[in-house]
This record gives structure tokens, C-alpha cells and sequence, in this order.
């Protein structure tokens, strides 16, 4: 009986020994994976003034940043439901929306992509409101393009310090749930 018992806490030992190195290869993979995109952040350019559009299109191309564009929220939605985004420059006033309730939208469905308020209707209102809908910055037209590359860049750098927070967090929970099932077993 004795034999048998240790078999079994020997085999849990194993089995979770298995699964710890499965999580830990799956973590490494997705770090590689999101390390492959982490070198050229994906910005979504939702403006419906196609100058203004194409301008930050190319000025964000030329710092190295991959760029979608949409002309309206819904395609904003849209687009933020097949692909995933680092950052989004969201214009105020929209053909079909207000911006701020594409930023409530985004909050939503992509609540770790950080958003930036872009508006040539500066007011004190409209600011806070993008704001309270989830804006992370808030800039006004006509936007130099070296301001607003240091703001994409704080903003991006904001969203990896947190991303490495959270896998070290889940590494730690990894580490320490593995130690317990070993405990456990030996008990």
C-alpha cells in the first residue's frame, strides 16, 4: 500500500513537474511571439480627414511603427476586433460617432491598447470626458509630430512596463503553485 502511495505522489510530482515545463514553454512562446511585434508597434489611426490621416500614416511609418487607418469609429471597432493594437489615435469628431464613445468602445474590447485623444475642439469638457471614457493622453490640432511621437512613445513604454509587471507576476504564481503541489506530494 505504502508503494502504492508513493508511486502516485511520485507520479503527481511528475505530472506537475510536465505541466509546470508546458506553461513555461507556452509563456516563452508567446513572449517570442509578442517579442517579434514588440520591435514594430501596431497603431491604429482612426481620423476621417484623409490628410491629417495620411500624415500621421507617414510620419509614424518613418519612426518605424506599423500603421492601420480607419475613416469612422464603426471600422475602428472593426479593426480592433480581428487585430490587436498597441496604440490608437483617436480623432474627437467622427463621421458616425463621437470620439469619446469609440473610446469607451475600445475600453472595452481592447482594454490594455492605450489611446490617444486627438482633437481640434480643445475644452476643458471634452478633455475630461475623453479622459473618463479611457483616453490614456489627450493632445489638440494641429499636433506637432515630435510631441506626439514622445507622447507614442511614453505610452508604449507605459504599456511594456506593465506587460512585463503581469508575466512576472504569472511566473512567480507558476513557481510558487509548483513548490506547493511538490510540497504537498512529500507530505
Amino acid at each position: 500500500m505504502l508503494k502504492v502511495i508513493t508511486a502516485v505522489s511520485e507520479w503527481k510530482v511528475k505530472e506537475a513537474k510536465v505541466q509546470f515545463s508546458q506553461l513555461c514553454y507556452l509563456c516563452t512562446e508567446e513572449w517570442r511571439c509578442k517579442n517579434l511585434t514588440e520591435n514594430k508597434p501596431r497603431i491604429l489611426i482612426v481620423e476621417d480627414d484623409e490628410n491629417i490621416r495620411k500624415t500621421l500614416e507617414n510620419i509614424l511609418q518613418q519612426k518605424g511603427y506599423e500603421t492601420d487607418t480607419a475613416k469612422t469609429g464603426r471600422e475602428a471597432e472593426q479593426k480592433t476586433k480581428s487585430k490587436v493594437y498597441n496604440l490608437a489615435l483617436v480623432d474627437i469628431k467622427l463621421p458616425d460617432m463621437d470620439g469619446t464613445q469609440l473610446l469607451s468602445k475600445l475600453h472595452e474590447s481592447a482594454p490594455k491598447m492605450m489611446k490617444i485623444m486627438v482633437t481640434g475642439y480643445p475644452s476643458l469638457e471634452n478633455a475630461m470626458e475623453a479622459l473618463n471614457q479611457g483616453a490614456d493622453a489627450y493632445v489638440t490640432k494641429p499636433v506637432k509630430p515630435a510631441k506626439l511621437l514622445a507622447l507614442i512613445e511614453e505610452k508604449l513604454e507605459k504599456q511594456s512596463q506593465a506587460e512585463k509587471m503581469t508575466e512576472n507576476k504569472v511566473t512567480d504564481w507558476i513557481k510558487t503553485r509548483a513548490r506547493q503541489l511538490e510540497d504537498e506530494d512529500s507530505a
